[in-house]
């Protein structure tokens, strides 16, 4: 989260800034991810993929040359690009509120998942699965 370390520390830093001109400006700081963009070769096999995993389509769709995911403030963005499939790049981490059911969701549409749900030891339950393009996703929950 990027809240300040104290929660006067924002109000402090922007009054002596307005009261002092010599002041330098406060620092800027990273404050959410807004979206990823994955590139597909197949926008409509990507698009089956993503909608049947339950990801709620926002803009375009299979025949579009750019299409939107929108969930939880954030959005999960498909272009199409000749350059895709890709060779393993990194991965997506999507926060979900029950990884077994995506994983059966997952499995019920005829995808492979990595590897079944399990608990981490750094406290969250997870699944990783490849999209049609190669792009690694992994759907996760903190453990509580």
């Amino acid at each position: 989260m990027n809240q300040p370390a104290h929660p006067s520390d924002e109000t402090d830093a922007s009054a002596s800034s307005a009261s002092s001109p010599e002041a330098a400006p406060a620092e800027p700081r990273i404050e959410a991810l807004s979206a990823i963009t994955l590139a597909t070769g197949n926008m409509l096999e990507a698009v089956r993929f993503y909608e049947a995993l339950g990801f709620p389509l926002k803009f375009g769709g299979g025949q579009a040359a750019f299409t939107s995911f929108a969930f939880g403030g954030t959005y999960l963005n498909l272009i199409a690009d000749s350059r895709a499939p890709v060779s393993w790049w990194g991965r997506v981490i999507i926060y979900v509120s029950d990884v077994d059911a995506i994983y059966r969701k997952a499995l019920a549409a005829g995808f492979e998942p990595s590897l079944e749900p399990s608990d981490a030891p750094w406290g969250e339950r997870y699944f990783h699965i490849a999209d049609p393009d190669g792009h690694e996703l992994s759907f996760a929950k903190p453990l509580r």
